[in-house]
């Protein structure tokens, strides 16, 4: 980590600010390079003019100098805070680049923070998702994490299996002395214990999924009931193409929007019927596969009409859905019904008109959406945390049954496999590969 870094913080495009940060035992040196300015002052502001190698000024900037070890990677740190443009901060970086700094790699920055003990994995996972967080509520679970909830909960958890792990190793060691004779059932008492939380944990992680990466609400029906309507409705603009005959729409249209503090991925699919040629076949598909991938299912009916069979594949369809939200919606209520109500009287229901009023749906998936993120439970925001702990449980309940049988050994070293499943949440044993692999998935400049 010898090497000084640099890098755009900022997004490209046009704004009022753009900041450009470099990092590494260079970093005080490069801006006073190109501000030239000799005495600049830790954790203060400097308006300075910028200049490139060849002595043209670039722009009047805002300079803040971070001295190691007081910085976010615990190295010195140089902010420039320029004008925003495409132009200004790339010759800024330019100009860095050319005094000695090199480009950062994705990630870098936060990867260094974690190596000089600056925050932890939890933290930094907590980092990469706040930046792409889809809800205010997925904003309050990884501002948590970033207090080191997430954290805690594995250094508590940690020590209580090293307690365990050292009664074990007592035993072992000294079989034939006199040894509470309710050792072996608080270790129990405290493994259970933890299994428990554990599988809380990893339920409500996936249960809450959407608030960190935005949930999927897809919108299915026979054809012709509105579904493209209902789409165009809450994007107040004409996206889907709608007609009155049936199979307009051959393939999924998804477009983001939002509802109350959550923005939501919306799921227009083709109607679902047995389908009379190969393309109109392979956008039912389509559609059913998106059911699978969804966590809310609207599924539409038009009052207006006469249940039928197709009606029915959706009846059927719903009923066999149980691992997530669904609303059946009546769709057309502006019209004379004629839908057979009683077909679908084991569903609450909830009518709207795709074209003027569905007020009443919004705020059913408002309310929904909103229950799920009033849950205080601790939350797994990455796949690789939610793999840790399920490689923890499993290696606990594999200790658990040699320590029944006395087989204390057995016992420690299924133990000590938990223990470092669980470690890896926050600081991984084999750290270069898992790291590397992590932090790439992180923007530049962060």
């Amino acid at each position: 980590m010898s090497s000084t870094i640099t890098a755009i913080a900022t997004a490209n495009g046009i704004s009022s600010i753009s900041i450009i940060r470099v990092s590494g035992e260079l970093s005080l040196e490069l801006a006073q390079r190109i501000s030239k300015k000799e005495n600049i002052i830790p954790r203060h502001a400097h308006l300075s003019s910028l200049y490139n190698k060849e002595e043209d000024l670039i722009d009047q900037a805002i300079m803040i100098y971070f001295k190691n070890p007081y910085s976010f990677t615990g190295e010195d740190i140089v902010e420039f805070q320029c004008h925003g443009g495409m132009i200004v901060a790339q010759e800024i970086l330019e100009t860095l680049v050319s005094h000695g700094a090199r480009l950062a790699l994705p990630g870098e920055f936060s990867k260094r923070a974690f190596l000089n003990g600056k925050i932890d994995l939890t933290k930094a996972e907590a980092i990469a998702k706040l930046i792409e967080a889809k809800s205010v509520d997925a904003a309050k679970i990884l501002a948590k994490q970033l207090k080191g909830d997430l954290k805690e909960f594995v250094d508590d958890s940690r020590e209580a299996m090293l307690r365990a792990t050292a009664y074990s190793e007592v035993m072992i060691d000294y079989a034939e002395e006199d040894i509470p004779s309710d050792i072996l059932e608080n270790i129990v008492k405290q493994l259970d214990s933890l299994v428990l939380k554990i599988e809380n944990i990893v339920d409500t992680s996936h249960r809450r999924k959407g608030l960190i990466e935005g949930f999927r609400v897809a919108i299915i029906g026979k054809p012709n009931v509105g579904k493209s309507s209902l789409l165009n409705g809450f994007l107040a603009q004409e996206r889907a193409i709608v007609s009155d005959i049936a199979g307009t729409t051959r393939d999924t249209i998804e477009e983001q929007v939002r509802i109350g503090t959550h923005i939501i991925r919306l799921i227009d699919t083709a109607g679902i019927r047995d389908a009379r040629d190969s393309i109109e076949k392979i956008g039912v598909e389509r559609s059913l596969e998106s059911i699978k991938d969804a966590d809310v299912v609207i599924a539409l009916f038009d009052l207006s009409r006469e249940f039928d069979d197709e009606d029915a594949k959706i009846v059927e369809i719903i009923e066999k859905i149980e691992d997530k939200e669904v609303i059946v919606t009546l769709n057309k209520s502006d019209l004379e019904p004629q839908l057979n109500l009683q077909k679908l009287q084991s569903f609450s229901t909830i009518d709207v008109s795709a074209k003027s009023d569905f007020r009443n749906l919004t705020k059913k998936l408002e309310d929904f959406f909103n229950s799920i993120g009033n849950d205080e439970e601790l939350m797994l925001i990455s796949t690789r945390q939610i793999e840790a702990v399920v490689k923890t449980k499993k290696a606990i309940l594999e200790a658990k049954e040699p320590l029944l049988r006395g087989e204390l050994e057995f016992f420690s070293y299924h133990l000590q496999d938990a223990i470092t499943a669980l470690s890896s949440i926050s600081k991984p044993y084999d750290s270069e590969e898992i790291l590397d692999k992590m932090f790439g998935e992180f923007c530049l400049g962060k």
